[in-house]
């Protein structure tokens, strides 16, 4: 009751505008649920890649998309809510490259929304960022999420927040705009583990999943050093190409 009355006095004081269409959100948030509606849930996906697929009848069954059936990627789950929009890549753009951290809250929110029972992992990774790149934009944005994840879901507070595990020890070209092939090359060799992950069950944190070549390659290193469990889990995955 106590908190309900404070809840509604900050509102009233410190209301919430949607990022969106700019009106009062009348919610906890900055997005109303008209906009939010506007979003659009990846619920028909490939159970390795989280790539969408065509719905069928029975959406509850894991499905597995050619690609991963023939060349299964190194990591053994993406759990990826939202199919990457034009609404949703405006509210993670101003987050990312235009340091509005408070939107941090919001899309941690967005994906906890759509997501059950979590695999049990022992620490989560966020994708590291190349030391240049970190000084420039001054905050790991997967490293935010991780963080907004641990405090708004408490089945996580028992898994270590791990960012000097892998080293991004080449700068590597902007990713956007790279076909798959070239995100592949454009990565080879970007990543080391740092010390032994024997028997470790990891989640690598991001942003959005475009051809999965950075999780791959960082999934991959973790491979190498024992981990034994690896999942991708990411706020938003891109649709294949033309669809």
């Amino acid at each position: 009751m106590v908190n309900s009355v404070a809840a509604g006095l900050l509102a009233g004081l410190f209301p919430n505008y949607c990022v969106l269409c700019g009106l009062r959100s009348h919610r906890r948030v900055p997005l109303c649920a008209d906009c939010q509606g506007d979003l659009q849930p990846n619920h028909s996906c490939c159970h390795r890649c989280a790539i969408p697929l065509p719905q069928t009848a029975n959406t509850r069954a894991p499905r597995l998309c050619g690609t991963c059936q023939h060349s299964p990627p190194p990591f053994h789950r993406v759990i990826a809510p939202w199919i990457y929009n034009k609404q949703l890549a405006y509210i993670i753009q101003r987050w990312k490259y235009q340091g509005e951290r408070q939107l941090t809250p919001l899309l941690s929110a967005l994906w906890l929304q759509r997501v059950g029972r979590l695999s049990p992992v022992d620490l989560l990774l966020p994708v590291p960022l190349h030391w240049r790149r970190l000084w420039q934009r001054g905050f790991n944005q997967s490293d935010l999420l991780c963080r907004q994840l641990r405090c708004a879901r408490p089945a996580l507070a028992g898994a270590a927040l791990e960012n000097r595990l892998v080293r991004r020890h080449r700068a590597t070209t902007a990713q956007s705009g790279s076909n798959a092939m070239q995100r592949v090359r454009n990565l080879k060799g970007a990543f080391t583990a740092r010390r032994p992950c024997d028997n470790l069950r990891i989640a690598i944190v991001d942003d959005v999943l475009t051809t999965g070549a950075t999780a791959s390659s960082v999934a991959s290193v973790l491979r190498a050093a024992g981990a034994s469990h690896i999942e991708v889990w990411c706020l938003a995955r891109t649709p294949a190409p033309g669809e």
